[in-house]
């Protein structure tokens, strides 16, 4: 119910701008090839279902792959960097200017490399997510407080153990930000790579449509992707409250 109460102001606003959009398109008599009223999008996206369903669980797939792939690479590497000073001072600037390159000068070299299968995806996703969850967890261990790190060193604490009992748990809100805002770009990454070459996938069922001047799919695809994103992000929450729920309680007790 308060999580009901929470998104009902959102709710109520994307219905009005949908009761908007109906209204506007029907008034105006705007051609559908334009902007096709949302009843419309619904109806094509219904009459597609079985093809909408396909293309979405190929993206799926690509996004789930590539999203695992991306956390254990950015775990691993978050904490060789806290653990290895000149590692974090060499690595870490390197990881930021790589953010600079975007993906659309990346993603057709991998198409190259690796052919339009599932790899080139995966890794585009991996491009697009590592970084947040990279430094999320960074920030998160660089967190913790000094007093409680040096008690645990005065009680015999290894540095294995301060980093398992305090120094990890206490990162775990940080860390599962990142994830929050990484998911949503994995997304997005794997839909890029299908537009820059695939066979299945909701990035190039977003192609095809345009250019069969479908553009009341071309919106169906969106909605598909929006729903999907959402999806995961929630997901990542149901996680989050099993993995820490000492901490949702703290943050639900200070909203």
């Amino acid at each position: 119910m308060n999580a009901l109460r929470r998104g009902l102001p959102s709710l109520v606003l994307l219905f009005g701008i949908v009761l908007a959009w109906e209204a506007l398109v029907r008034v105006l008599g705007i051609d559908p090839i334009v902007l096709p009223a949302p009843s419309r999008i619904l109806s094509a996206l219904w009459d597609a279902r079985a093809v909408a369903a396909g293309h979405a669980l190929t993206t799926l797939l690509e996004t789930v792959v590539g999203f695992a792939v991306s956390v254990v690479f950015a775990v691993g590497a978050a904490l060789v960097m806290d653990s290895i000073g000149w590692v974090r001072r060499a690595v870490y600037p390197i990881l930021v200017a790589s953010q600079t390159i975007p993906v659309v000068a990346i993603a057709p070299l991998l198409i190259i490399w690796f052919g339009i299968g599932l790899v080139p995806k995966v890794l585009v996703v991996v491009l697009v997510t590592f970084f947040p969850v990279t430094v999320a967890l960074l920030d998160g261990l660089a967190g913790t407080e000094r007093d409680a790190a040096s008690l645990l060193q005065t009680m015999g604490a290894s540095r294995s153990q301060i980093l398992l009992k305090l120094r990890l748990p206490g990162a775990l809100p940080s860390f599962f930000t990142g994830l929050r805002i990484a998911v949503t770009y994995a997304v997005i990454g794997a839909i890029f790579g299908e537009q820059v070459g695939a066979v299945n996938g909701l990035g190039i069922w977003i192609i095809l449509s345009k250019n069969l001047f479908r553009t009341d799919l071309v919106f169906g695809a969106i909605l598909v992707t929006a729903v999907l994103t959402l999806c995961l992000w929630l997901l990542v929450g149901v996680v989050e409250r099993l993995t820490i729920p000492w901490y949702q309680e703290s943050r639900q007790t200070r909203a």
